[in-house]
């Protein structure tokens, strides 16, 4: 699958305040941070997801194209454009915007 940066930005004007966004892959398992293998169909409390912002509206006013957001999945409205499923949302139901990665840049501590 390329990634969501690499394809063209879906020809839709949004409204107001809707985001539409790419959902991350997902694997069909997960490692927990102690690397216990969590199979697909363990069933987890409310997860939310991230995905990438591919067009936003003129009314959007702290998330961009190419931010990576995270949301809650079960609140969503899909739509398929030229065979890519997207996902509607408002910017309000957006939680938080992921940092982007500094670049040469360290905590500065040593242990």
């Amino acid at each position: 699958m390329p990634s969501p940066a690499a394809e063209p930005p879906p020809s839709i004007r949004l409204l107001g305040d809707r985001l539409l966004v790419r959902l991350d892959g997902e694997a069909a398992e997960r490692r927990s941070s102690s690397g216990i293998v969590i199979p697909a169909t363990a069933v987890v409390g409310r997860k939310l997801a991230w995905a990438h912002v591919a067009a936003v509206g003129q009314g959007v006013r702290q998330v961009g194209v190419g931010d990576r957001v995270l949301f809650d999945p079960d609140d969503r409205a899909e739509v398929e454009l030229t065979g890519v499923v997207y996902v509607l949302l408002r910017e309000k139901d957006v939680h938080g915007v992921a940092r982007p990665e500094a670049q040469g840049e360290g905590t500065g501590l040593y242990l």
